[in-house]
């Protein structure tokens, strides 16, 4: 994602898990048209503190999707691009 959180890169494994193509959701914005169930304080807000992040969140996805626990690593650089990285994890 962009400073903007709008998506910039999607890969191929995030479209098997999601169910979405990358068109579906290049250059959109991420928490508001993408995945709105991670807009709130443990994801979203995550990103807006002014410091880069590396931080790891045992989450649950929920929105078009049967309820899928995930780990989420999230990751602000300097430049304050942002990235999201997803790994299934056992219910």
């Amino acid at each position: 994602m962009n400073g903007d959180s709008k998506v910039t890169l999607f890969n191929r494994r995030e479209s098997e898990i999601s169910g979405l193509s990358a068109a579906r959701v290049l250059g959109k914005h991420f928490f508001e048209d993408v995945a709105p169930c991670t807009n709130n304080h443990k994801v979203a807000h995550r990103f807006d503190q002014p410091a880069p992040i590396d931080e790891l969140v045992d989450y649950v996805f929920t929105y078009r999707l049967a309820p899928t626990p995930v780990k989420l690593r999230l990751i602000k650089d300097q430049e304050g691009r942002r990235y999201m990285l997803v790994q299934p994890r056992a219910s």
